[in-house]
């Protein structure tokens, strides 16, 4: 790709980097692939059985979780990356670039998967992906890649939140093993998304106030708003997964036990979805 127009378009460092974002984008469609072939082997009782939205859904949590896992293992050491920690706003590392690479490519697909299956997914799923590869591609400028590594730590969550997902659809709703899960869930998601995420949200604005004569406004504008997005809605999905692990645990007026209630549809991201 054209340095000349990455430039153009204020993204200097991604000419280093573009063939990394799109190999992660082609990876996680091969991943669907993958799953549509293995799952039926693997779980033969259950994903032959689901049908049209609730089958392509099973595909994309499994992208969701490779992901996940992926991106928490390659971000971690970010964190004390001796590069960027010197110039925390505009600091600029080779590799932390092939990390964000690896994220906005995944961000990418899940623009373009959630527009294709627009009727299954919503426009939720669409804002959410964009909003997202938005965000991180801007740090090519390069901007805020030491805190980019931050943020992904809230994938930290993402695996056990699936996994919720695919206990209810091999039916084990309800059972002890995803009460445990549940548990470790709102755990890790209080502590990464809201605990850490309100606290660095706060120190990453006092870091950028104290250079902002050198941000263009217009950066400043669309991360404080994708701050508050984010933040907010990480507290109504933590309120969600109370209120959902609630419902299913909580004992019957009769004395029987109601965790075999269905939770209501919502996102993968945050809800316990259908």
């Amino acid at each position: 790709m054209s340095a000349g127009i990455l430039d153009s378009l204020g993204l200097a460092m991604l000419s280093n980097h573009w063939t990394t974002l799109l190999g992660s984008a082609i990876a996680c469609n091969f991943i669907v692939q993958l799953s549509q072939l293995i799952s039926p082997q693997l779980f033969p009782g259950t994903y032959p059985k689901l049908q049209g939205a609730k089958k392509l859904n099973w595909d994309v949590h499994v992208v969701s979780s490779v992901h996940a896992i992926s991106i928490v293992i390659l971000s971690a050491p970010l964190l004390w990356n001796e590069t960027l920690m010197k110039d925390k706003v505009f600091g600029y590392d080779y590799y932390a670039g092939q990390v964000y690479a690896v994220a906005c490519g995944y961000f990418l697909w899940d623009t373009i998967h959630s527009i294709r299956h627009f009727k299954a997914f919503g426009i939720g799923f669409v804002f959410h992906g964009f909003c997202s590869f938005s965000v991180f591609i801007l740090g090519f400028r390069p901007f805020l890649q030491y805190y980019g590594s931050v943020f992904l730590m809230f994938e930290l969550s993402t695996p056990f939140l699936n996994i919720h997902w695919f206990m209810d659809k091999l039916g084990m709703t309800g059972t002890i093993y995803q009460l445990i899960n549940g548990v470790i869930l709102l755990a890790v998601f209080l502590c990464a998304r809201i605990i850490f995420g309100v606290y660095m949200s706060y120190y990453t604005y006092i870091q950028v106030m104290t250079v902002v004569d050198r941000v263009p406004m217009h950066l400043i504008v669309i991360y404080s708003a994708a701050n508050v997005v984010l933040n907010t809605l990480n507290l109504y999905w933590f309120y969600k997964m109370i209120e959902s692990l609630v419902k299913r645990f909580k004992p019957s007026k009769g004395g029987k036990s109601s965790q075999q209630e269905r939770v209501a549809e919502g996102t993968r991201k945050g809800k316990f979805a259908d």
